[in-house]
């Protein structure tokens, strides 16, 4: 079994790695979205009671790729290996269009 996470705030990992500067929101908001999707898939796997390895023998793949998908730096995610996580945990997935930055700004 996997040994358990510290989830850290991704701010507060970018301000460590690198001083905020001004045009840094976008470069912020892409690490946010790949931190949730990481712990989101992390997540599944251990709720499910599957190691990286288990996970991996039921989507197809091998533990190293899950073991990327669960890495907040990894931004290559695709809806078919997501869909392929979620089939092989018995959810499905769904995908959201919500408020956010004002693309014009």
């Amino acid at each position: 079994m996997s040994k358990p996470r510290t989830i850290t705030n991704a701010d507060e990992i970018l301000d460590r790695r690198h001083p905020p500067t001004a045009s840094d929101h976008q470069m912020r908001a892409k690490f946010r979205e790949s931190l949730e999707l990481a712990e989101m898939i992390y997540q599944l796997r251990t709720e499910a009671g599957l190691s990286q390895r288990e996970l991996a023998q039921r989507v197809g793949t091998s533990a190293s790729v899950i073991c990327r998908l669960e890495d907040a730096e990894y931004d290559r995610h695709s809806m078919a290996m997501l869909r392929r996580i979620a089939t092989a945990v018995g959810k499905r997935v769904e995908v959201r269009f919500v408020p956010g930055v004002d693309a014009s700004a």
